[in-house]
């Protein structure tokens, strides 16, 4: 009785399509997005409450558009960091705008007076960015949706 060949998708395999090894930069890189969602969660679950137990605001329904927005990017960083650990070319972009968002909102908070505050935020973007241009990153995350490695 034969045995069906294994599929093995590294870098020496021979097949079309297969797939490279995923690089340790990627899982960080997906990591960090999965954080800064998780914190974007974390802050909409907090304003929430602030909503919910009567804190002043000027509009309910504003408020109510900020809660929703929240709730949306987050759930948007997870797809993003979902995909990117996939391998999909897409979140690459994604990601970029995300960190470039963090690093607008990091930096006057580091130099307002918030130095934790604004390291927690501008240390991981920074990081991020940095993995984005990685060689191994930009070769792994070049999926396509369904079609072989596009580079």
């Amino acid at each position: 009785m034969s045995r069906p060949p294994e599929n093995h998708a590294g870098p020496s395999s021979a097949s079309p399509g297969a797939r490279a090894a995923r690089p340790p930069a990627v899982t960080v890189l997906s990591l960090i997005v999965a954080v800064e969602a998780t914190a974007l969660l974390v802050a909409a679950g907090w304003y929430a409450i602030q909503l919910v137990t009567g804190a002043p605001v000027l509009s309910f329904w504003g408020a109510v558009f900020t809660l929703a927005l929240l709730l949306s990017f987050a759930a948007w960083l997870y797809a993003v960091a979902y995909f990117l650990f996939r391998g999909f070319r897409w979140p690459r972009a994604g990601a970029l705008v995300a960190q470039l968002f963090v690093l607008t909102i990091g930096f006057p908070t580091l130099s307002g007076g918030y130095i934790a505050a604004g390291i927690a935020m501008v240390v991981p973007a920074v990081s991020a960015v940095v993995l984005l241009f990685n060689k191994r990153v930009i070769s792994f995350a070049s999926r396509a949706g369904g079609a072989p490695p596009a580079l």
